[in-house]
């Protein structure tokens, strides 16, 4: 195993190819290569980064920055990498640049069967929201919206 630690970087439509094998394993319902061309190209609200490790993307996170609020558009660690706190290190990373960029609240859905994801937010301070009923198109699953402050302090 490597002790060379991850970098974490602003996607490019480069990216996409690698971003989409972690969208791939990471979802059930994945965003495609125009999904995320547009995001990078043409959503002026939009920010998204990469993780590298050992010369490949191994993960990745967007987010929507709208006047004081970032709402995390998608996060994932490709399941080869998970468990080594890489979630954990790109979600911190995306907070501090949400608060970088003037964000003063940091919003996302998770599925309310994703347990592992909920422990990673809650440890990161995210607090329970709301439901958002079927949000997800593959089962009709509900979604937590889950909110957290990014300027207590």
């Amino acid at each position: 195993m490597s002790d060379q630690q991850p970098t974490v970087r602003f996607m490019t439509v480069q990216d996409i190819e690698q971003v989409l094998i972690v969208e791939h394993d990471a979802f059930t319902v994945p965003w495609s290569q125009q999904a995320f061309f547009n995001e990078l190209k043409n959503n002026q609200f939009a920010y998204y980064v990469v993780m590298e490790y050992e010369n490949q993307i191994i993960g990745y996170c967007g987010v929507w920055l709208v006047l004081d609020e970032a709402h995390i558009t998608n996060i994932a660690i490709h399941s080869n990498y998970q468990g080594r706190k890489f979630g954990e290190a790109l979600l911190l990373y995306m907070m501090e640049l949400a608060k970088t960029y003037g964000s003063k609240k940091m919003t996302l859905e998770v599925r309310v069967s994703n347990k592992k994801a909920q422990k990673l937010y809650r440890k990161l301070g995210f607090k329970m929201g709301g439901i958002r009923k079927n949000y997800y198109t593959d089962n009709l699953e509900d979604a937590l919206i889950m909110w957290v402050v990014l300027d207590e302090g």
